[in-house]
């Protein structure tokens, strides 16, 4: 490094959503900054969020938005404060990537291409001077006297400061490789211990083939794990051994640090259990010479038909005008606690986010600053910060990256 440059260097390892981020917001006369990336693109897990679509922030009030941070919701008042999903949507919008608000405060492009989003945050990089260095696998970041440095595969860099945004270990193939956290061990930060976070939930009951795919919509799945009870509403759907879909999603980051859980289905959310009984009571009314198994077809899709039989041992060929009270009021419990036995999560790898990460009781939440290491800051996924599916994962990493580039001391 030159040492007569006016300029300050800063190296940001990761050019993810923070990473981009940051340095788009950082880099003016005063600050050189450089972004370095194992990858011969930026922000490659970016284009496979929202199944390709990238559901960049929640268009959400700041209390409704910190009540869907499910770890260290706390940490991250000060960055969301400074940072808004609003302030996400108005900088999209000014800078030519329309975006549009679809159910549950989803916010999408409205083209419908992640690498709209991108796009946006790569050509502005550019515009303000931002060194992008693709393929440069990090090995090693070392600190000496007042340097950094940071040891590539076939070059070594030094700088000023040093931002870690190396992401989590899900989706391994996008880079996300878990490198953050040996760096910050390295620097002797504690990583609190890893799991999946959104991520399918694996059960112990046989997913028959004519189901797999099949999404349950308007739902309700119910998690109990102890004094633990939630009750999360909206789709779901069915893959090989798992339960997966947004409710899933969500449910799994609740539950990712719990073994003793309980899982069941309310298939029909809509009616509480007197009104269900009583439609139940009018389609026998209305087929009374029609079996159990027509009655089925009525109230659930055919693909299911057979699985809810089978685990809850529904006599299918009695008929209507002959079913019992008793086995009419089981029918309508077992619609509305249908039961899935937990089996784990699935592997970490296949989670959208990582849960756990970098402690964040070493690091400051307004600069993103090590407490233990001065001008070394982490931001983004390599964080111990996950939030619920909708948005707030992705606007958690700008919002991050927005208050260490605007306060870095």
């Amino acid at each position: 490094m030159d040492r007569t440059s006016k300029k300050e260097k800063i190296i940001c390892i990761g050019a993810g959503a923070s990473g981009l981020f940051f340095a788009l917001q950082r880099a003016d006369e005063d600050h050189e900054v450089i972004l370095l990336d194992s990858n011969a693109k930026v922000g490659r897990k970016m284009y496979i969020s929202g199944k390709g679509r990238c559901n960049i922030t929640n268009d959400c009030d700041v209390k409704t938005f910190i009540n869907n941070i499910v770890t260290n919701p706390r940490f991250m008042y000060s960055a969301i404060n400074a940072f808004k999903p609003s302030d996400t949507i108005a900088f999209f919008n000014e800078h030519g990537c329309p975006l549009k608000t679809e159910r549950g405060g989803r916010v999408f492009p409205v083209s419908d291409k992640a690498s709209d989003i991108i796009d946006t945050l790569f050509f502005e990089c550019k515009r303000r001077g931002v060194r992008i260095v693709f393929e440069q696998k990090v090995k090693e970041v070392r600190k000496k006297d007042e340097l950094f440095y940071v040891i590539c595969e076939d070059k070594t860099y030094t700088c000023d400061k040093l931002v870690i945004a190396t992401g989590g270990m899900s989706y391994a193939s996008t880079g996300s490789t878990g490198d953050g956290y040996r760096f910050a061990e390295s620097f002797g930060h504690r990583i609190v211990e890893l799991r999946s976070a959104l991520c399918p939930i694996k059960v112990k009951e046989r997913i028959p083939h004519e189901m797999l795919k099949l999404t349950l919509r308007n739902v309700s799945l119910k998690v109990v794990s102890g004094k633990f009870k939630k009750e999360i509403f909206g789709d779901l759907e069915f893959l090989p051994g798992r339960i997966t879909g947004p409710i899933v999603l969500s449910a799994s980051s609740l539950i990712n640090r719990m073994e003793d859980v309980g899982l069941s289905l309310d298939l029909k959310p809509a009616l509480d259990e007197e009104k269900l009984d009583k439609r139940i009571l009018r389609e026998i009314e209305e087929a009374p010479n029609k079996d159990v198994q027509h009655l089925l077809s009525v109230l659930l899709p055919k693909q299911l038909i057979s699985f809810f039989v089978e685990n809850t041992k529904t006599e299918t060929h009695v008929f209507l005008n002959s079913f019992p009270k008793k086995a009419r009021r089981k029918l309508t419990e077992d619609l509305k606690r249908f039961p899935l036995t937990f089996d784990g999560l699935d592997d970490i790898d296949k989670g959208i986010v990582t849960s756990g990460g970098v402690s964040v009781r070493e690091v400051d939440p307004k600069t993103f600053g090590s407490k233990l290491c001065e001008g070394l800051y982490f931001i983004g996924e390599v964080l111990d910060v996950d939030c619920l599916t909708g948005g707030f994962n992705m606007q958690c990493a700008l919002s991050m990256a927005y208050s260490c580039a605007k306060n870095m001391e």
